[in-house]
């Protein structure tokens, strides 16, 4: 069983769903979001939260399996704002792609996230969300998606997708160090890998490491 297969078998268990359209509806989300879910066989952390508030269901029980299926009475997960950390959506825009230069920093609203998770991540008090648009890290990340950016991990590690900034311009990288050049490199084979030299490395700055990315299926 895929980990979709069992999320779905064990809110089935804990509410009585009967069908997949049911789960669609409990959680807010198009039926089309749960075939795409099945497909992957993945589950959006967001539908963990949603069902653990709604429902009063444990999250490690829904995600996992472990421990009681339900939080204690007066306990619901959620209710507890110790819980959760609200993480801030800045308005630029990070360009997966030839580079973005919509960089004000204005805060467009905060979002809540379970605050052990986002420690796992990195340190959460220095992350913001970022839209993507471009194509150019394309299958990875896709235009349209929302980026979760830990500006505390600004050293490079291989493999890894940062936020670079040149002059005005950020864009979402791979980025890879090499004697005397920084290659930013896109996923997307249709973009050419950028090398920076000399002066041009100086000028470069690492915003932060993507941990984490959200997408709506429309």
């Amino acid at each position: 069983m895929t980990i979709f297969d069992e999320f779905y078998s064990r809110i089935r268990k804990a509410t009585g769903l009967q069908t997949q359209q049911e789960l669609a509806a409990l959680l807010g989300v198009n039926r089309s979001a749960i075939t795409q879910a099945k497909k992957r066989g993945a589950v959006p952390e967001r539908w963990i939260l949603k069902v653990s508030r709604d429902m009063g269901l444990s999250p490690d029980w829904l995600e996992n399996g472990r421990g009681p299926e339900r939080m204690p009475s007066g306990a619901a997960y959620g209710t507890n704002d110790d819980d959760f950390e609200r993480v801030p959506k800045v308005r630029a825009r990070l360009c997966a792609g030839g580079g973005s230069f919509e960089t004000g920093g204005d805060i467009e609203g905060f979002y809540s996230f379970r605050r052990e998770w986002l420690r796992r991540k990195g340190n959460s008090g220095r992350m913001v969300l970022m839209d993507v648009f471009g194509n150019s890290m394309e299958p990875e990340i896709r235009e349209g998606d929302t980026a979760l950016l830990d500006q505390a991990q600004k050293d490079i590690i291989a493999g890894g997708i940062y936020a670079v900034g040149l002059e005005d311009t950020v864009m979402l990288k791979r980025v890879e160090k090499r004697p005397g050049v920084l290659v930013l490199l896109s996923d997307n084979v249709d973009y050419s890998p950028i090398y920076l030299r000399g002066e041009e490395i100086d000028q470069c700055r690492i915003i932060g490491k993507v941990v984490w990315v959200c997408r709506e299926y429309r």
